[in-house]
């Protein structure tokens, strides 16, 4: 599939993370996706009923993030990715979980996990 829609730097407030404290006061998680997808049809119809809505997407991605904290990034990227394929015209996405808090006692500029499923490995 050669078609995508990229949603990147999606941000949002969520209390996730293995430590009381993350859990207590949150931090800001930033989200790319990428769905794999065939928008012949859309480009033709130029109906967005013909496409995934990237707004209605990201309300769907903020309500899982700001949801039920989990202790891992791996598990939240999981359960974003699952938002994703929800839509049966998504071929597969990849889905990047950036912490840019992350409680670690050195500098550093990110920390990321990335996870990708396709129809096919589902």
């Amino acid at each position: 599939m050669s078609d995508h829609i990229v949603l990147s730097g999606l941000r949002a407030h969520g209390r996730h993370g293995v430590h009381d404290f993350e859990r207590a006061r949150g931090q800001d998680f930033v989200i790319d996706v990428d769905l794999e997808l065939d928008l012949e049809k859309a480009g033709d119809t130029d109906d967005v009923a013909d496409t995934v809505h990237y707004g209605d997407l990201a309300d769907r991605l903020v309500a899982v993030i700001t949801g039920p904290p989990v202790n891992l990034i791996e598990t939240l990227a999981g359960r974003l990715l699952d938002v994703c394929l929800a839509d049966a015209r998504v071929d597969a996405a990849t889905v990047t979980v950036h912490k840019p808090q992350a409680p670690i006692p050195h500098p550093f500029a990110d920390v990321a996990v990335v996870r990708r499923r396709s129809r096919s490995a589902s």
